[in-house]
């Protein structure tokens, strides 16, 4: 029998704002942390931080690659840099910059990239980014992490202050459900396991962990029981929580950003090393998307409970 398990997932604030408003409680604490933004601090929210530190802001223009530049070189007289943009510019531009100036020398940087996935919505996909988690990944000495809601994002942008070396945030535009309560504990490289199961396991990152755990009320009706896991370090991955979830025989993984180069690809590395099993992955497939709502984005792309309720159902057909 399925564990009898039940979330209620009320709407809460996007996780770009949580990011905002937790750097600027971080400012008041930490007079090392500085923060960076590319003419974009209203919708990325480090104009919360501008206004209360003025003089601890600096405001670099349409000019990514040259503000990833800058923040190497706080780093290296002793400050606590965070930069941030909308993910496709930060990434997509600063990536040069991100390699050479931080990642090789190691240096102390935090990157935030807000408006990720496709759940930025009507600007359309020159403004959306579904390939920075493999960018980011690919970065030696950085860590990656992706939070599912406003709890896990303060928790993880605290994280991240205290972590001595290059972190690169993934954040969203639009409002994210609740997962957490107020006081949950969340760790660097330790994934949550939100619900137990032992027929197949749910590996979400993002907004996705929302999906599964509806997804997982749904298997539940119909008998299956589905462990629901919170992978929101995506680098270093907490490779025993996959190793145990591989247990169950059957994994899903889900996420907003392209199958290739995601998460799924990590984790299947993990599997293949420890206990090999049958997979399906729930994500971007090979394509960019469109300009719509957030929801009839997310709907067509095939990344809601219903896509993850599928995945499960097929991995499970080749588990037996």
């Amino acid at each position: 029998m399925a564990t009898k398990t039940k979330f209620e997932l009320k709407m809460g604030m996007a996780t770009r704002e949580a990011f905002g408003k937790t750097l600027a409680q971080l400012g008041r604490e930490n007079r090392d942390i500085v923060v960076l933004d590319a003419d974009l601090s209203k919708s990325t929210y480090t104009s919360l931080f501008a206004k209360e530190f003025p003089d601890r802001f600096i405001s670099c223009g349409i000019a990514e690659a040259n503000m990833v530049a800058i923040a190497g070189g706080l780093a290296y007289a002793g400050k606590i840099p965070f930069a941030s943009s909308f993910s496709c510019f930060l990434m997509n531009k600063g990536f040069e910059q991100a390699r050479v100036t931080i990642a090789y020398p190691g240096l102390n940087v935090k990157l935030v990239g807000t408006h990720s996935g496709i759940s930025i919505g009507e600007d359309g996909p020159s403004q959306m980014s579904v390939e920075e988690t493999a960018l980011a990944c690919s970065l030696p000495g950085f860590v990656v992490l992706s939070p599912a809601d406003e709890v896990s994002t303060a928790a993880l942008v605290r994280a991240a202050a205290a972590h001595v070396g290059p972190v690169f945030i993934r954040t969203g535009r639009m409002k994210a459900p609740v997962v957490y309560p107020a006081d949950q504990e969340f760790a660097i490289g330790k994934a949550v396991e939100l619900i137990d199961g032992s027929d197949v396991s749910i590996l979400a990152t993002g907004l996705l962990v929302a999906e599964a755990i509806r997804a997982q009320e749904v298997l539940e009706g119909e008998g299956i029981s589905a462990r629901v896991i919170d992978v929101h370090t995506v680098k270093p991955l907490d490779r025993e929580c996959i190793r145990r979830a591989a247990e169950t025989g059957a994994l899903v993984v889900a996420e907003e950003h392209l199958v290739d180069g995601g998460l799924g690809v990590r984790v299947a590395q993990v599997v293949a090393e420890t206990v090999p099993c049958p997979m399906e992955f729930v994500g971007i497939q090979d394509t960019y998307a469109e300009s719509g709502t957030p929801e009839q984005l997310l709907d067509k792309y095939g990344l809601v409970a219903r896509d993850v309720v599928a995945a499960a159902r097929r991995v499970l057909a080749r588990k037996r």
